[in-house]
């Protein structure tokens, strides 16, 4: 589905900037910690978890369990990292928590946990489970009257679970036109492309073809995602959306954009600084 040119205004877009930034440079503080991890995932999502905390999930950073909040899964337990970054920039987790990351006793450890951090809602993966719980949650929202909106987000390697299409087939029969569910299209896997392990697309199509509503953007082109995320929370259709983001793993950094394989990253201790100049630099910040 395409995406309207709806007026996206230009400070509007340096706000989330500024915060697509500084989610990104959490993210490396956290991997420095441990010297490795999934920063590459990190720094790819990080435009998509701005648009998402900031322009539009509705939650209360003092009161994470607030009955009126959309809730934000991460199907995607091992990008933990990322949704961490962004838990910080929102205030929800405070950001001297990052020194501790993945060490014993941490409220941030290296697989996402429910039951560790404030503002994380389920315990991701094995993947494939999130959206289901998602589609869990959008329906007993609906019985209780609520209008939060729950988003998903899980991985393209997810799209080869059977669990996944189940959940697909399952909002669409329901109307869950309340559940959201946010794709991170960046074809790589632990042990493959993504797409080599099993083919997903015509993705949109195929989406589209479950009965939901499909939009897919540069993942990491804020106007772009501006313009879907608007979409998908303003349409007034009855059935349930996702956007499809195609992003580049290590984004905003050359250093980690340019290694062949991003899926874990183990980064030398004298490039880390060299990782955050660069990330200044792309941002032009001196």
């Amino acid at each position: 589905m395409s995406v309207a040119a709806s007026r996206v205004e230009p400070e509007d877009l340096e706000k989330l900037k500024r915060h697509a930034y500084r989610i990104r440079r959490h993210a490396l503080l956290m991997g420095e910690v441990q010297g490795q991890g999934y920063v590459g995932q990190a720094l790819g999502v990080a435009d998509v978890l701005a648009v998402a905390y900031f322009r539009h999930l509705r939650y209360r950073a003092d009161d994470p369990e607030w009955e009126e909040r959309d809730r934000f899964l991460l199907s995607i337990g091992h990008y933990a990292i990322a949704l961490y970054a962004a838990l910080i920039e929102a205030g929800i987790v405070a950001e001297d928590e990052i020194e501790n990351y993945g060490s014993d006793h941490s409220i941030l450890p290296m697989s996402g946990m429910a039951t560790y951090t404030p503002g994380m809602e389920i315990t991701g993966g094995s993947l494939g489970h999130g959206l289901g719980i998602g589609v869990g949650m959008a329906l007993g929202l609906k019985r209780k009257a609520r209008d939060s909106f729950v988003y998903n987000l899980l991985s393209d390697g997810e799209l080869n679970e059977g669990s996944t299409w189940e959940a697909v087939a399952s909002a669409s029969h329901w109307k869950l036109n309340n559940l959201i569910a946010i794709v991170d299209v960046n074809d790589q896997q632990a042990d493959d492309k993504s797409s080599t392990v099993l083919s997903y697309e015509p993705i949109t199509d195929r989406w589209a073809a479950f009965g939901w509503e499909a939009w897919r953007v540069d993942g990491n082109d804020l106007e772009a995602l501006v313009r879907a995320f608007d979409a998908a929370v303003g349409s007034q259709s009855d059935k349930p959306r996702v956007i499809i983001c195609d992003t580049l793993m290590g984004r905003g950094v050359p250093l980690l954009e340019t290694r062949e394989k991003t899926h874990f990253i183990r980064v030398d201790e004298n490039e880390w600084s060299l990782a955050l100049a660069q990330l200044d630099d792309v941002y032009g910040i001196k």
